[in-house]
């Protein structure tokens, strides 16, 4: 559970839907019968959130209340609960850096020594408004560790050298791809495959070639059992 308290009011601008976003709020809300549609707030907020540039002002909180008629107190509560949502102002590239054991241990405390050098302290949003970034629990890719989430995407495998330059390339207006950092296919051990490695095993051949199922138990005669297999 989480204690968080909302951005400063005086500074929030007016907040109204994009005819984008209501289209998405709607089709949200057919999932849930009409007399139940605040059972898409989470999703309502995630997408005010996304048109808010990447958190939530109380303008926004309280367009999501009337948009699917609750209670503002009720809108609060889920937003201050989960850490989803950002109630103060975030970069254009937000860093959700992993803390969590299996990161911790293959390197997140050096990553986030880089982030404090590099960007400043945590909730900290760079000059220009281009980072910031956040300690977080879980994400969920711990065989990949070290991880960061940047906005909506994973890179895994992380070295100082490898953030460094992710950071440099969003910087420079670049769109890193996301994944692993390491030469792995997607969460597979690292280096090349050892094993299985004919590729007449994946070009169909192999299947073609097979007429029968070797050592299958051959069909019961009528009115007997089915001859066993041969071991």
């Amino acid at each position: 559970m989480s204690h968080r308290r909302f951005h400063d009011p005086e500074h929030h601008k007016p907040f109204s839907f994009t005819s984008a976003t209501e289209e998405q709020i709607a089709w949200w809300e057919r999932k849930y019968p009409t007399e139940r549609k605040w059972s898409a707030v989470i999703p309502a907020l995630w997408l005010a959130q996304k048109q808010n540039g990447g958190w939530l002002s109380e303008p926004a909180l309280r367009a999501v209340a009337d948009r699917l008629v609750m209670n503002y107190i009720r809108v609060y509560e889920i937003a201050t609960f989960y850490t989803m949502f950002n109630l103060e102002p975030v970069g254009k590239y937000h860093l959700q850096v992993c803390g969590t054991t299996p990161c911790m241990l293959r390197g997140a405390e050096k990553l986030k020594d880089f982030c404090e050098r590099k960007i400043g302290p945590k909730g900290h949003v760079s000059g220009g408004g281009t980072f910031s970034w956040v300690e977080v629990e879980c994400l969920g890719a711990c065989v990949n560790a070290p991880m960061i989430q940047i906005n909506d995407y994973f890179y895994e495998d992380l070295s100082v050298e490898a953030l460094e330059q992710l950071i440099e390339d969003f910087a420079a207006g670049k769109e890193p791809k996301p994944g692993t950092y390491v030469k792995r296919q997607t969460s597979a051990p690292e280096g090349r495959p050892t094993s299985l490695t004919d590729e007449s095993l994946y070009d169909g051949s192999k299947a073609q070639a097979l007429t029968s199922i070797p050592n299958a138990p051959k069909p019961a005669p009528e009115g007997g059992p089915a001859p066993a297999a041969k071991a």
